[in-house]
């Protein structure tokens, strides 16, 4: 019994010496894995990377002539008794030279996007430019050489515009990747000529994706890359070598990078840049209506199970008018694609091309509906007055306040004491209750109420009914449509007393 206890327990030691080893085997791999990585980001470098690319990164030089004016501007005020004595002291010390016209010079980057010579950079670094000049960065022991660039075509609503210069030879370029597959958190680089410093490569990470800031087709990717002035309309690289954006602005309080820089996404560029190559223009889709985001309260008057969509606040003489499509519609769907908000439609159906006929899907009295829609051309339509919407005369009767608003409907005096077709109707609002709701929400004396719970109303008994119809529907709200100067934006009033 003795030895057979011994041998069980040699037995269990060797095990253990064993489990041991093992783990040290282990601790050992996982520090020699660890020192491997360890020396490998030490080897890391973007260089190779800027080394590709930087051939086709340039410089961008404007030069446009300014007429000076006459006389000691900004020195004195005209008709000054001390006018004379600056002017003398002026023309003793070069004056003339002074008033003459001078060439102001302005600074950008671009990139080559093919290599007989097409360039992209911002439409703002060229814009009025009467010389404009390319500088390509030396390279391959060659100094640096700069041509004369021809404009394309611009686009001021995403600030691209599409150069072009003759090589003697072909040029080195980069190519667009899908900045749509741009993660928050990937690295990039931004390449270009800030504050006039030269060739200058700076690296940083996707900060935020689909950022906007003033137009309606934006699409910004913030970066946290140094961009400065003279970066603008340079490339923002992935770590393919793939332009994902076009470095367009920065947002600072004193002119210089604080970390928070913007570039144009490529998937916007790389339209507009096809249609200034093929036309010389952009040629945005049109469907021809004015719209506005659904909120809360208007979802809910409207029967609606969640805001979203865009409604539909008025439908001039256009495509969506000759479709069919209404006031007070919500396009919930264009082209098979869920419209989410007005900003997504508007890129959506500019993204579209022209002629085009496509299915819009819309919300219309509790139901929904499918027009079919051939788009026009938005900047024809830019191009063009819209005629104003006219309606029958309203009857006059006295004011009354309903729903914080003192209204009467429309009389001819009214109507041409504030411009209105002499058919024009609706109810006018001549005064509103400061602690009201309808003030919170914007409306005005002035005013004009065309809609009530999307039917048109033509006097107060119209609009009593209108709220007596949407208390039976057990709803909390009605959305009125509201004209000022000519503009209509929908508003939703409560009905709770």
């Amino acid at each position: 019994m003795q030895a057979k206890a011994r041998s069980v327990s040699v037995r269990r030691d060797d095990v253990l010496v064993l489990m041991r080893l093992m783990w040290l085997a282990f601790v050992g791999m996982l520090l020699v894995l660890a020192q491997s990585v360890a020396a490998q980001a030490r080897n890391e470098s973007l260089a190779p990377l800027a080394e590709q690319i930087s051939p086709a990164v340039v410089n961008i030089t404007t030069s446009t002539l300014i007429e000076n004016q006459t006389g000691p501007q900004g020195i004195v005020p005209e008709g000054s008794p001390f006018e004379d004595f600056f002017r003398e002291f002026q023309d003793r010390n070069g004056g003339d030279d002074e008033n003459r016209p001078r060439r102001s010079n302005a600074l950008g980057s671009g990139f080559v996007i093919s290599e007989d010579g097409y360039i992209v950079t911002n439409n703002h670094v060229i814009a009025e430019a009467d010389e404009i000049l390319v500088e390509f960065f030396p390279g391959d022991g060659q100094p640096a050489k700069e041509l004369v660039a021809k404009v394309i075509g611009k686009d001021e609503k995403t600030d691209i515009a599409l150069l072009k210069v003759e090589a003697e030879g072909p040029l080195k370029y980069v190519q667009f990747g899908n900045s749509d597959t741009a993660r928050v958190g990937d690295w990039v680089i931004a390449m270009g000529n800030p504050l006039g410093q030269g060739f200058s490569v700076s690296a940083g990470i996707v900060s935020a994706r689909n950022r906007a800031l003033s137009g309606s087709y934006d699409d910004y990717i913030q970066t946290d890359a140094a961009i400065n002035r003279g970066n603008s309309g340079g490339p923002l690289f992935n770590m393919d070598g793939e332009v994902i954006g076009v470095n367009t602005a920065i947002l600072s309080p004193n002119g210089g990078s604080i970390g928070i820089g913007f570039s144009m996404a490529s998937n916007v560029v790389v339209k507009v840049v096809d249609q200034l190559r093929e036309f010389g223009e952009t040629r945005r889709g049109w469907l021809g209506v004015r719209i506005q985001d659904v909120t809360e309260d208007m979802a809910e008057a409207m029967g609606l199970d969640k805001p979203g969509g865009a409604l539909i606040s008025d439908v001039p003489e256009g495509p969506a008018k000759e479709a069919g499509l209404l006031a007070g519609d919500v396009i919930i769907s264009f082209d098979g694609v869920e419209v989410e908000d007005t900003r997504g439609l508007v890129r959506q159906v500019g993204e579209t091309t022209v002629g085009k006929s496509v299915r819009v899907v819309v919300h219309r009295d509790g139901g929904t509906q499918t027009v079919l829609v051939t788009l026009g051309r938005r900047e024809d339509a830019e191009r063009a007055e819209n005629d104003e919407d006219e309606t029958p005369d309203a009857q006059v009767e006295e004011n009354k306040d309903i729903l914080g608003l003192t209204i009467s409907p429309l009389g001819d005096s009214q109507r041409e004491e504030l411009g209105l077709d002499a058919e024009t109707e609706g109810l006018l609002v001549t005064n509103v209750d400061e602690a009201s709701e309808a003030f919170e929400k914007g409306l005005r004396a002035g005013d004009l109420i065309t809609e009530a719970g999307q039917q048109k109303v033509t006097s107060i008994a119209d609009l009593e009914a209108r709220m007596d119809e949407a208390r039976e529907a057990g709803r909390k709200s009605l959305l009125l449509l509201v004209r000022r100067g000519g503009e209509p934006r929908f508003v939703a009033l409560s009905l709770e007393e």
